[in-house]
């Protein structure tokens, strides 16, 4: 019988010969099936006999007969082709109002202020089975949790995520100064002068572009009298409404925070470069039905029509 150097000399167009001739019993029905020539179906089978240590087959007037080893194996031979085939297929269409799968989506915390009131609406719209969960973003460690696949999409101003992965523009936003209603600052145009005599927060934001605010300020002569600072921006909507400190922040981040407590916005005294947000995913989901859905639906809700997005 073989042996286990021949066993890895088989392969799967020996495995396929096999299994049409136990079906269709002659040689000459096989090769039609699998679209050869008789002389190919024949030669396989020669070698197969050879690496099994068995016939297989035997002429009879009804057609090919097979072997109780044959016999043995077949079942076992039909459901491995099976699965190979299955596990090789096409992915398959994504049905968003019957699935159930989850989402894992990095995004900082003023991205989860801004993001998730609107993605979890239009998820209870069309896909009330599908869950998200969310994590941070943190540079190398968030490209190893891409890669890896334990994180699917990454959403926010991500420049640190480029080779091997995609990305799609959603918007751009300046920043803006935001203070408490009632602020004596704002009984009066927010220049240079009034904007340095105020005191600020200063939010850190490291791994996102958002860190970048202090040093474009300072490159316009901004340099602010620094009181307070804060790793993110989870307490900062409740620390400028209860205090007389002001923040520079991203636009979009003020318009949502003033909707629920008592802030109001100001133009700066000096433009900043716009930061471009971004949706990015690993290449290993680029092509994946139920992803190209749920990053469609990213850009439907926050940006322009779901596009395929660029190579980084």
């Amino acid at each position: 019988m073989n042996t286990h150097g021949d066993l890895a000399r088989i392969d799967l167009n020996l495995l396929r010969v096999f299994e049409q001739v136990m079906r269709q019993r002659r040689v000459s029905r096989a090769a039609a099936a699998l679209g050869l020539s008789q002389p190919a179906v024949s030669n396989a089978l020669r070698r197969l006999r050879g690496l099994l240590g068995d016939e297989l087959f035997v002429h009879t007037p009804a057609g090919m007969a097979a072997t109780a080893y044959a016999l043995r194996i077949a079942p076992s031979v039909t459901q491995a082709l099976a699965l190979i085939d299955t596990a090789l297929a096409a992915p398959g269409a994504f049905e968003p109002a019957r699935d159930e799968r989850g989402f894992t989506l990095a995004m900082t915390d003023v991205g989860q202020i801004y993001f998730l009131p609107v993605l979890m609406q239009a998820l209870a719209r069309e896909a009330p089975g599908v869950t998200l969960r969310t994590t941070g973003v943190g540079g190398a460690a968030l490209a190893d949790a891409m890669a890896a696949g334990h994180v699917h999409l990454a959403l926010g101003w991500l420049p640190d995520l480029r080779a091997g992965f995609y990305q799609q523009a959603l918007f751009r936003q300046g920043y803006v100064c935001l203070i408490r209603r009632g602020h004596p600052a704002l009984n009066a145009p927010l220049d240079r002068a009034a904007f340095l005599a105020l005191d600020h927060v200063h939010i850190e934001a490291s791994g996102t572009g958002h860190a970048q605010v202090d040093e474009q300020l300072a490159r316009r002569g901004l340099r602010r009298r620094i009181r307070l600072a804060v790793p993110d921006y989870v307490a900062l909507g409740h620390v400028l409404a209860g205090t007389d400190l002001v923040a520079t922040v991203p636009e979009r981040f003020a318009a949502r925070v003033c909707d629920a407590l008592p802030l109001a916005a100001r133009p700066l005294p000096a433009r900043l470069p716009p930061s471009a947000i971004h949706q990015v995913w690993h290449a290993r989901v680029h092509r994946d039905p139920a992803h190209q859905w749920l990053r469609a639906l990213v850009a439907r809700a926050f940006g322009g029509p779901g596009r395929g997005g660029d190579a980084g």
